[in-house]
């Protein structure tokens, strides 16, 4: 199973200059509970936005450049993202940007996890893509109004591709 996860605003803003644009720790608290123990594909700027890899995951890391190495144990470099959806065949990995991964992982993947932030950025550089719902349906949602730590509000969003999509791909 792969999945998509990412937290994207309004207009799909996932970033800029390889950063969040929000700090919203239920929304960690949630990737890392649905990521831990998993494989977790993503591009190599992605990776290199970490101080360190994450711990308790397998780190797939996606680039161009055939001399890219890491001196970490958890992770692994590929070439592109067959290579990468090959190493985790019959597990559940997840995809976690940035948005080039994205793009070509939807076609791929049989489920998002899409946390959408409640709020529209202007002066983002990097965009979720826009979700298909002829492919997708929406199966779950859970809105999380602003508090004390959290300055915007967001919905936890699942989607399930649709059987009929399943059947075209």
């Amino acid at each position: 199973t792969i999945i998509l996860i990412a937290a994207a605003a309004e207009n799909n803003a996932l970033g800029k200059d390889n950063d969040l644009l929000w700090h919203l720790p239920d929304d960690f608290k949630r990737f890392k509970k649905l990521t831990s123990g998993h494989k977790i594909i993503m591009g190599r700027k992605t990776f290199e936005s970490f101080p360190k890899p994450l711990p308790n995951r397998t780190h797939i890391i996606i680039t161009r450049d055939k001399n890219y190495s890491v001196a970490y144990d958890e992770c692994v470099v590929v070439h592109s993202l067959d290579e990468a959806i090959d190493l985790v065949e019959n597990e559940i990995a997840f995809i976690i940007g940035g948005g080039e991964i994205y793009k070509q992982g939807e076609k791929k993947s049989d489920k998002i996890e899409l946390t959408r932030v409640h709020g529209t950025f202007k002066e983002a550089d990097t965009y979720f893509p826009e979700i298909d719902e002829n492919y997708w349906m929406l199966t779950k949602q859970e809105f999380h109004p602003t508090d004390e730590k959290h300055k915007l509000s967001f919905t936890y969003l699942t989607y399930v591709k649709k059987e009929s999509t399943l059947k075209s791909l």
